[in-house]
């Protein structure tokens, strides 16, 4: 799911034929938002040192009255990596990490297995091997303790990489949940402790924190799409164990302040060369990845999109123009339905002058998910359709009738296979992380192979009622 998430909003935001015009941003916005269906948003434009614009809309929990403002906290999902890269990267020009080394000179666990041999800057950008549906595995035994990081990251030690270490590029979580835990070791301090005291104080991040496991009112609550429309979070608990790869929660005005940081050529939390150096691309196996960042060599535009269940982030810089954007919303985005991509697009393009073109119709993406809500249905009508003909079912005999009897119930656990196992592979995401980001398409794709089963099932035990056994084959 993230990997597909994350090229969606990379072809989002290339380069394209028509622009959404400055002056008309927030008629954009007003009619964006009801099509995407978020309660919520906010978004801060940068430009010469300084930011220039910051816009809100919305309110931060559906059906209650608090209102977004500039310094609304918001889960920031994957533009989290970025803080992580740059909490390494201090540590390294602090000598107390090499780049180059591999993990399991620091991490004692990884120490004779597969991925001990992964280096840093291949977990920084994206080339160690891990896949990215290793890292959207979903965890079922969260504790939430202090050492909730350093329990995952023990476990990931056994885990192979499906590739060799450095030779392809796949984004994967797993590479960041290392990096935070090697923050920890490396500095004897919580991630949370360490980002804190070293990058969002610094800066001035007064409105941000590390997710940690706790409950925190300040912030936007999610929502996640269900059916045509969105439903919140029960509660704005953070996660704690996934705060490396996707746990900075921030104010659109603080995160304005983190992108003018980057893009100052200053030295401060890190080296004006250590920030040039995380804004390009990290070797030839990453072409379009630094350290922490996604880059775009032929345009230089330097960027990174965010996606947790129940909120959808991208912050945008074109350092040479020392111009940037961040946007977030409260609001996962549907399938077809309720996405969000061309709101924080189009205000991407807007605010910082980037040509951009609509993403073109969402009916191939609606027709998808009405067909996969309306399959079960069918499946269902058509069991009532057994019951009531189940005369002419049970007068199927010989082995043509047979068949036509049991070939439905191959073909059903061949799909749901393909739903169940195939197509979570694919999209890298297991069904189990597809249902916390879009539980209607994952309620949908269960009921779609378990009803189909279901079916033909039912109609080879209402045939079967009749007496009449399925025709031997003869041994001569």
């Amino acid at each position: 799911m993230r990997r597909l998430l994350v090229f969606v909003a990379a072809g989002l935001i290339a380069a394209l034929p028509s622009r959404v015009p400055v002056e008309s941003i927030d008629d954009f916005i007003d009619s964006e938002m009801r099509v995407s269906g978020v309660p919520g948003l906010a978004y801060a434009a940068v430009a010469d040192g300084r930011t220039t614009s910051v816009g809100v809309r919305g309110v931060a929990r559906r059906g209650d009255d608090r209102k977004i403002t500039p310094d609304t906290p918001f889960l920031t999902g994957s533009i989290t990596k970025s803080f992580t890269a740059l909490a390494v990267m201090q540590l390294v020009e602090a000598d107390k990490l090499n780049v180059d080394a591999e993990v399991s000179h620091y991490l004692d666990g990884f120490s004779g297995q597969p991925s001990g041999a992964v280096t840093i800057r291949q977990l920084l950008s994206h080339t160690s091997g891990f896949s990215t549906l290793q890292g959207n595995a979903p965890h079922t035994d969260i504790s939430e303790r202090p050492d909730e990081l350093a329990r995952r990251v023990d476990r990931l030690a056994d885990v192979v990489p499906v590739h060799p270490p450095g030779e392809r590029w796949e984004y994967s979580n797993t590479n960041y949940q290392i990096l935070g835990r090697l923050v920890e070791v490396v500095s004897g301090q919580q991630y949370q402790d360490y980002v804190a005291l070293n990058i969002l104080k610094p800066i001035g991040m007064t409105h941000s924190f590390v997710a940690d496991g706790e409950v925190h009112e300040s912030m936007a609550t999610g929502h996640r799409p269900w059916f045509g429309t969105k439903i919140s979070l029960p509660d704005n608990r953070t996660e704690r164990g996934t705060a490396p790869q996707g746990g900075i929660v921030a104010s659109a005005g603080d995160l304005a302040l983190y992108l003018r940081m980057m893009m100052n050529g200053e030295n401060d939390v890190l080296s004006a060369e250590g920030k040039a150096q995380m804004m390009r691309p990290a070797g030839e196996t990453s072409p379009f990845y630094g350290l922490g960042w996604f880059v775009d060599p032929a345009d230089g535009r330097v960027w990174h999109s965010g996606t947790s269940p129940g909120f959808e982030s991208i912050a945008t810089m074109i350092p040479g123009r020392r111009t940037g954007v961040v946007v977030l919303v409260n609001g996962g985005s549907g399938m077809g339905f309720g996405e969000t991509s061309h709101l924080r697009d189009g205000i991407t393009a807007a605010a910082i002058g980037l040509d951009y073109g609509d993403e073109g119709s969402r009916w191939p993406r609606k027709a998808l998910f009405i067909a996969l809500v309306l399959l079960p249905v069918s499946y269902l009508l058509s069991m009532m359709w057994a019951w009531v003909h189940r005369a002419e079912l049970r007068a199927k005999t010989g082995r043509l009738g047979w068949f036509s009897l049991l070939f439905p119930l191959l073909t059903t656990a061949v799909a749901a296979w393909v739903i169940l196992s195939l197509m979570p592979s694919l999209l890298g995401s297991p069904l189990g992380t597809i249902r916390q980001f879009q539980p209607d398409v994952g309620l949908a794709l269960l009921t779609s192979a378990v009803t189909g089963v279901l079916w033909a099932g039912f109609r080879l035990a209402v045939a079967r009622i009749s007496g009449h056994p399925p025709p031997r084959l003869s041994r001569n």
